[in-house]
């Protein structure tokens, strides 16, 4: 298991690693989702002992209009057609080839009953306007339950507004594959929610997971691939981000104008190409970042003006960061950072400052890095002399972004290597960890 402060179980390393092997190894982006929704338990609740039952292609509005609050309403395998509101108190509950179907108009499935509940069913499609953000499953209510539903084929997938004490849990949204990603709606999105859970879920193929203005929150136990960003926050306070599974989106996590959101046991990977960011951080403050895998992302963590209050340092612990083209990215000089007990190895270059800054005026201690030369003749597990990173290379890509296309050429590495050999030349130390760690985090079988 990992070892250091926040730490990955290690079935939980087992089943990341499976999941970062599955999606690196296969080509075909049909096998990438069955790997990842197999990995997800599918649990439907069970159907309701005491329930009126309405049969397959039944008026189902009809039979949520004449329900009294606390009903239970029981489908039977079939299709529905939709648009339906759930305007009272009422358990709707279907098996899975119970259907509402769209009409391919608006929204399929709007909940504004306060203590509603939806189980089990499917839900397929929805209308096709983005502006009116036609939605599978809209809910605009407190105290909503939305529980092992299949939602398929709609624009945005499940929309929660202006609502508190919601739970989102064990559901599977699977979004329109075909469609480029900018012009796909949201897997799942909170918009003014408080207090509420989402867990369990499987978001596939959708533009981005949302949570605006959103703060109270438990997001964890989700999959999130084949998405834009796995979630993006914005202006969200005091969220628990826990054990969620990112991978094969272009983002993993960002955090914009955001405080005290804490960020434990995530696995993050395989973020690709020029934006493709494990973690991002813009103008956030008092962030807990502790026990996360960041893998094979082409930026591991990307820090930007955060953080943006003083007095409010993010804290990164125990994180295990690989195999990027750079484990840390700072826009800028950063300031009231604190990193401990992380793990940065095989990453083409371990950290980088934009803009010919440092990342001297933060706290580097008992970090790992596989570039360490020094030794520990106390046997303490840290080392004796301080890691001092220091690169003419990184440096001068940070300052002139275009000589990052020589990246991996022998023009690069023979001006690295002039800077150790010439004192002339010698790079300026970009960050000092006074009491590095010799041996890495060990993290199962990630792979």
């Amino acid at each position: 298991m990992l070892v250091g402060a926040g730490g990955l179980g290690a079935s939980r390393a087992d089943e990341g690693g499976g999941l970062v092997a599955a999606v690196a190894d296969s080509h075909d982006a049909g096998s990438k989702t069955a790997a990842l929704l197999a990995s997800v338990p599918d649990v439907q609740p069970p159907r309701p002992e005491r329930c009126r039952a309405v049969a397959a292609g039944a008026g189902l509005q009809a039979a949520l209009d004449t329900a009294s609050d606390g009903d239970t309403l029981c489908l039977a395998p079939g299709t529905y057609g939709g648009p339906i509101t759930i305007s009272r108190s009422v358990t709707l509950w279907g098996p899975r080839d119970a259907v509402v179907q769209s009409d391919g108009q608006g929204t399929t499935v709007r909940i504004a009953g306060a203590g509603a509940a939806l189980l089990g069913l499917s839900v397929a499609g929805s209308g096709s306007r983005y502006e009116k953000q036609d939605a599978g499953i809209l809910v605009a209510a407190d105290r909503v339950r939305v529980q092992g539903v299949m939602v398929r084929d709609a624009v945005f997938g499940i929309t929660v507004e202006q609502a508190r004490a919601v739970v989102i849990r064990g559901n599977r949204i699977v979004g329109r594959r075909q469609a480029m990603l900018g012009l796909r709606g949201d897997g799942l999105r909170l918009w003014e929610v408080h207090d509420s859970t989402v867990e369990g879920n499987a978001v596939v193929d959708g533009r981005d997971v949302v949570v605006w203005y959103s703060s109270g929150n438990r997001i964890v136990d989700n999959v999130v691939t084949g998405s834009r960003y796995g979630t993006h926050f914005m202006y969200s306070h005091q969220n628990m981000v826990a054990r969620n599974r990112y991978v094969g989106n272009v983002v993993g996590v960002f955090l914009m104008y955001s405080r005290q959101v804490e960020l434990r046991d995530n696995l993050i990977a395989a973020s690709g190409g020029a934006a493709g960011f494990g973690l991002g951080l813009k103008e956030s403050s008092g962030l807990t970042v502790a026990g996360n895998v960041l893998v094979k992302n082409t930026v591991g963590i990307y820090v930007d003006s955060s953080p943006f209050e003083p007095g409010m340092p993010n804290r990164f612990e125990g994180n295990v960061v690989r195999l990027g083209e750079t484990g840390v990215l700072f826009h800028s000089s950063p300031h009231e950072n604190v990193f401990t007990g992380n793990s940065f190895r095989d990453n083409f270059q371990q950290v980088r400052v934009d803009g010919g800054g440092d990342a001297l005026d933060m706290v580097w201690r008992g970090n790992d890095f596989d570039d360490y030369v020094g030794y520990d003749l106390n046997r303490d597990g840290f080392g004796d002399v301080p890691y001092e990173l220091r690169s003419l290379t990184n440096r001068l890509t940070g300052t002139y972004p275009s000589l990052a296309f020589l990246h991996g050429t022998p023009t690069l590495a023979l001006v690295e290597a002039i800077s150790f050999i010439v004192p002339l030349f010698q790079a300026r130390t970009l960050l000092v960890d006074p009491a590095p760690r010799m041996a890495p985090l060990t993290l199962g079988s990630v792979r």
